[in-house]
């Protein structure tokens, strides 16, 4: 059995009709389930999860992009995540019988009939990228939508794929391969979003925090709550108690406390797994001693 699995992040969150078609779109392509689609109406963004093999991986990613170009136009977008295209990336991610390496050229395959099909620029990144400054997702969509005019006219900033300048509407995608992550937010229970960004700081890996944490603060301005917004690159290796742990530490610095955390989109059971043998000091814990495990064997 051949799986990938494919995470499109869209610059809209809150009409919901505009979502509902783009999950549509998704649904009707054959051999491709549609695992989970999920909206933040203060970001401005959903996340989609849906599986396939690379043909119909391919085809339910195209499908997405029709839809959301004719739909979003980030010259009136307003959200509080950074984004510099409607369809603002996409990842691949090797899950059963398919390699690193099989993602890697089926990203690229993707980015280059993306490009010419939509008149769209494609940045490369991650594993399927060759370029030391496209590794990084930040590092691309620095500068967002309204930076990328003047980014992309410096020679180093050309698009992998497609036109040398933003589209008018759509901006440009970013398109690649990796492992799993787990997007990952901690609400506090203040609305001081200098707190949220001081705390990002301290616990993300490019200033010196957790290796394997990106992380930034924001302001959920229909909740008027301060968010540390977190993607987890290896969970096995900076595990999600050890983030909630440290966030936790920094927040009583200023006087604030958690009020809770959410996962957008789907985790690994592991990733859970290891929360709950930390927090219940499980000795010699195992997942075979889980019921749905021992069933499915």
């Amino acid at each position: 059995m051949q799986i990938i699995e494919c995470i499109p992040n869209v610059s809209e969150g809150r009409r919901a009709d505009v979502i509902e078609r783009l999950a549509a779109a998704v649904r009707a392509v054959a051999g491709v389930r549609l695992l989970d689609y999920s909206s933040d109406p203060s970001h401005n963004r959903s996340v989609f999860t849906f599986v396939g093999d690379a043909a119909g991986v391919k085809a339910a990613t195209l499908a997405l992009f029709e839809h959301a170009l004719a739909a979003v136009d980030l010259r009136t977008h307003r959200g509080e995540h950074p984004r510099l295209g409607a369809v603002d990336v996409v990842p691949f991610v090797p899950i059963e019988g398919q390699t690193m390496q099989e993602c890697v050229a089926l990203a690229r395959e993707v980015g280059a009939e993306v490009a010419a099909r939509f008149n769209l620029p494609v940045f490369l990144y991650e594993e399927a990228s060759d370029n030391p400054l496209r590794k990084n997702l930040e590092d691309i969509r620095r500068g967002e939508f309204e930076g990328l005019a003047a980014k992309m006219a410096a020679a180093e900033w050309a698009p992998d794929f497609g036109p040398a300048v933003p589209h008018p509407s759509a901006g440009a995608t970013v398109i690649g391969a990796r492992m799993p992550l787990i997007a990952y937010n901690i609400n506090l229970n203040t609305d001081r979003v200098d707190v949220a960004k001081k705390i990002a700081a301290a616990i993300r890996h490019s200033s010196g925090g957790l290796r394997y944490v990106k992380a930034a603060g924001f302001m959920l301005e229909d909740r008027r709550l301060a968010q540390v917004s977190m993607n987890l690159t290896n969970y096995q290796k900076t595990p999600i108690f050890r983030v909630f742990e440290m966030v936790k530490r920094e927040a009583e610095r200023y006087g604030v406390s958690i009020l809770e955390s959410e996962i957008v989109g789907l985790v690994p059971s592991a990733a859970l797994l290891s929360a709950a043998e930390y927090y219940l000091q499980i000795e010699g814990f195992s997942a075979q001693q889980i019921l749905e495990n021992k069933l499915k064997e």
